[in-house]
């Protein structure tokens, strides 16, 4: 098995899956509304979640384009989707309590170190498996904090969120080692 493919990402049949699954995500809302009265979204939650399903996807087709190796992609794939479930749940439920709890941020913040470990990297796989080893490591320190501050042991829940980014760090240095 080839850990390459070749870079045909515009005309990839797993580009025009992403993009039909985030259709498809897009309207599971509005299908859920139509079948119940339990949710009741309005038009900004809509557009809140439309930004939140194009950046994803937007991270994935910049992956995609800057390194033809499987598990560069794959680590890019599974980086956007773990992103895209810590600002959905947060916003939807709240990690901490509800979606209201201004302890919920420090979640979010979590997402910085990918960012910016990305940027400092320049998208490098080597760099880019450090950034996501410190962004599990930020995302279990920052449950601690909440733990250690009284926030209950939901956060604790986070240890998902832990093992994706472990998960997509291990495929960025997988890419490094194969790439050498």
């Amino acid at each position: 098995m080839t850990e390459t493919v070749r870079n045909d990402w515009p005309r990839s049949p797993w580009r025009v899956a992403m993009w039909g699954a985030a259709v498809t995500v897009m309207l599971l809302p509005w299908l859920a509304m139509e079948l119940t009265a339990e949710v009741a979204w309005g038009l900004g939650d809509f557009i809140v979640f439309t930004a939140i399903v194009l950046c994803a996807c937007g991270v994935m087709e910049l992956g995609a384009r800057m390194n033809d190796h499987l598990a560069y992609r794959a680590g890019i794939a599974v980086a956007a989707a773990t992103g895209f479930m810590v600002i959905w749940v947060n916003l939807a439920v709240g990690i901490i309590g509800s979606e209201h709890n201004p302890a919920n941020w420090m979640f979010d913040g979590v997402l910085l170190v990918p960012v910016l470990g990305a940027l400092a990297a320049r998208f490098r796989p080597r760099g880019m498996a450090w950034a996501l080893a410190a962004t599990a490591a930020a995302q279990a320190a920052t449950a601690g904090i909440a733990v250690a501050l009284g926030y209950g042991y939901e956060a604790l829940l986070t240890g998902v969120f832990i093992a994706l980014w472990t998960g997509s760090a291990l495929l960025f240095r997988w890419a490094a080692r194969s790439q050498r």
